[in-house]
Parts: structure tokens; sequence; C-alpha cells
């Protein structure tokens, strides 16, 4: 794996008794978040070449929003990345370790606590992101690690290159 793109579900609708948890929407705001995320990890050639999303409903209608114009990537479900602590998501990709660049798609607060895992543990990377890193990790966010070669996936081989939240690309506008 020489990329690994980490994002956190987009905005859903609030829990409340009539839905599970696991059955909780993205609202338009998510939807509307997603592809724009999508569109910015196009324009800075991130393209994935595969993907491991949440079986969350909130996790699928992410991946499927921020990859509509990407084509056919092939997607894993994967019942073990609903809800995951760090560890759990450490473990799935030293069994997968796919080439190429990898999507997660999952939930905090495991997510951020990964993503925040990989950046210490690996080498230094970009400052800026890293702070913003520590500080929140957002519903639609993204955080973009890269290997210096292709490798099979440890978590100390990746740096931190950038995080992209919704909120940043609407500044832009």
């Amino acid at each position: 794996m020489k990329r690994l793109i980490l994002m956190r579900h987009a905005k859903t609708e609030p829990w409340h008794e009539s839905v599970d948890d696991h059955g909780r929407a993205l609202v338009e705001r998510g939807f509307t978040d997603a592809a724009a995320v999508g569109a910015e990890l196009t324009s800075r050639g991130w393209l994935p070449d595969s993907a491991l999303v949440s079986t969350a409903r909130r996790a699928r209608e992410t991946w499927k929003a921020v990859s509509a114009d990407w084509g056919e990537i092939p997607a894993i479900l994967d019942e073990a990345m609903y809800l995951a602590a760090p560890q759990t998501i450490d473990a799935v990709l030293s069994a997968s370790s796919p080439a190429g660049t990898l999507i997660v798609v999952g939930h905090n607060p495991g997510l951020h606590e990964f993503a925040c895992m990989l950046d210490r543990r690996g080498p230094p990377g970009n400052p800026y992101a890293h702070d913003r890193l520590f500080e929140k990790f957002p519903t639609g966010c993204v955080a973009l690690f890269e290997a210096g070669e292709e490798v099979v996936y440890h978590s100390s081989a990746f740096q931190l290159v950038d995080i992209i939240r919704p909120r940043d690309l609407e500044d832009e506008d």
C-alpha cells in the first residue's frame, strides 16, 4: 500500500428512538460534503484503488457519495469496522494490506484515534496537518497518509500528508 485515506462518515441525522444507530442516514449536507471531498480528492490525484467501509448506513452512503464520479472501485463492507476501535482498524488493515491507495470509511472516536496513532508512529509529516488532526476530526473529514514506497501495511510506515475538512472546501468558494 502506498497511500491510505481515512474518512469519517459525513453529517448524519441525530440518533433518535425510532432508528437504531447502525441505520442512521446522511442528511442533505452529508451528501453534499461527501461529494465535495470526493471532488477534492480527485483534483489532488488521490483516487483509491479499493475501499474498506463500515456496514453502517451512514458509512455506506458516504462511500457512495464520495466515490460517485470515480467509476468502479472495489469496496469491502466490513462489520468489524462499525464503531471500530483503533486496534481493530489496525488489525483489519494488517490482515488485508491491499496495494495502491486504500480509503477507509468509518466512525469516531476509533477512526480519529487510529489517525492520531498513525501520525505518532510514522515519520514526521505535515506539522500543520498534525495540529489540525489532533484538534478534531469532524464528520466528512479525511486524513491523507502516504508511505515512501509501496509497502505491506504497517502502522509506522505512513506519514501524514494533509487533512481535508468539508468546511475548508466551503471557504474556497
